[in-house]
């Protein structure tokens, strides 16, 4: 098995790519990982961080994708960049890709480089929203402009990847939306929701609103990449608030200290519930191979834990049982 790994992308690499390349190699032996990347600073990275990198492979690139760079650069201008040569040793010879950077030029890439599998017009990334019964977010970012089709193709591959990759059974699939009704939203929701309660093999739940999200209303979510990523976002900052209130309540005087001791097992349950690094990354669904986006600021721990999400996903055959999948009635018909 072999995994690639995109060495210069993220906040902190290669440090930290370095870090958890080195902590997921000691954990699953049986995984070649490969890191594509300066080769001079990989090898400087782990004599800081002092760990070996004798066991991994590194194929040397000089250039890098930064964030700011146009997605479009990975084809031409940064062909041979980390990310743009990880991309092309998948397709040819490895079996998953991470990397934390650029999410646009690593959506473009793998959609050209890696392929989308046949019948499938766009692939999708698949985020997990960490409430206390997850739910898997698809779009989560990539594609900001959709066809209804485009969300009743992320049904199929999305309810495949939640039962074999996450182990739900018979994922239920909800439509995000403005209301409960049928006839709510844009034209594409509509036209979307027709399509999703014809739709053959998914488990499918009907429009959802955003407020139901966080209490189980649904295993799969989808969306637009537009409204998926804000809701991510907003998702995100709400945890941060919350829990800040919470350290802000417990320190305003001693008895809110002692309080808050009774309480710090159950808080820190509550805490790691809701952890989205505890998945490592968002695979982008719907591709003949995996490939993962890790957030920009990942640290060595949830690098190692993106290896064991393409461990999870390259053995579960998720990929396989998405390529025999048939699109045909995922079509909309105008």
């Amino acid at each position: 098995m072999k995994i690639l790994l995109d060495a210069m992308g993220g906040d902190y690499a290669p440090l930290e790519v370095v870090k958890g390349a080195a902590l997921a190699a000691g954990q699953y032996p049986q995984v070649q990982l490969i890191l594509c990347g300066d080769e001079e600073r990989i090898r400087d990275a782990a004599r800081q961080a002092n760990v070996s990198v004798d066991g991994l492979k590194i194929v040397h690139t000089k250039e890098t994708i930064t964030m700011e760079d146009d997605p479009l650069s990975i084809l031409k201008a940064k062909k041979d960049s980390s990310m743009g040569m990880g991309l092309r040793l998948l397709r040819e010879e490895g079996d998953a890709f991470i990397s934390a950077g650029n999410t646009g030029a690593l959506h473009t890439g793998a959609s050209l480089f890696v392929r989308c599998l046949p019948g499938v017009h766009r692939a999708c990334i698949g985020t997990v929203l960490p409430f206390a019964v997850p739910v898997l977010l698809l779009d989560s970012g990539a594609n900001a402009s959709i066809q209804p089709e485009y969300l009743s193709q992320w049904a199929l591959t999305g309810s495949v990847y939640a039962s074999k990759v996450l182990g739900i059974q018979n994922p239920r699939v909800g439509l995000l939306n403005i209301g409960a009704e049928e006839t709510k939203g844009t034209q594409t929701a509509v036209e979307a929701h027709r399509l999703l309660k014809q739709l053959p093999g998914i488990c499918f739940v009907g429009n959802v609103e955003a407020r139901d999200v966080p209490f189980g209303k649904c295993d799969i979510l989808l969306a637009d990449g537009f409204t998926g990523n804000i809701l991510l976002k907003y998702t995100e900052g709400m945890g941060a608030m919350f829990f800040g209130l919470m350290k802000d309540m417990f320190y305003k005087s001693p008895a809110a200290k002692l309080a808050a001791l009774a309480v710090k097992k159950s808080l820190r349950q509550i805490r790691d519930t809701f952890d989205a690094s505890a998945y490592g990354a968002a695979p982008i669904i719907g591709l003949v191979k995996p490939v993962f986006k890790a957030h920009g600021n990942s640290d060595g721990a949830t690098i190692a834990s993106a290896v064991r999400q393409a461990v999870r996903y390259i053995e579960s055959g998720a990929a396989k049982a998405m390529a025999d999948l048939s699109f045909a009635s995922t079509e909309a018909k105008l």
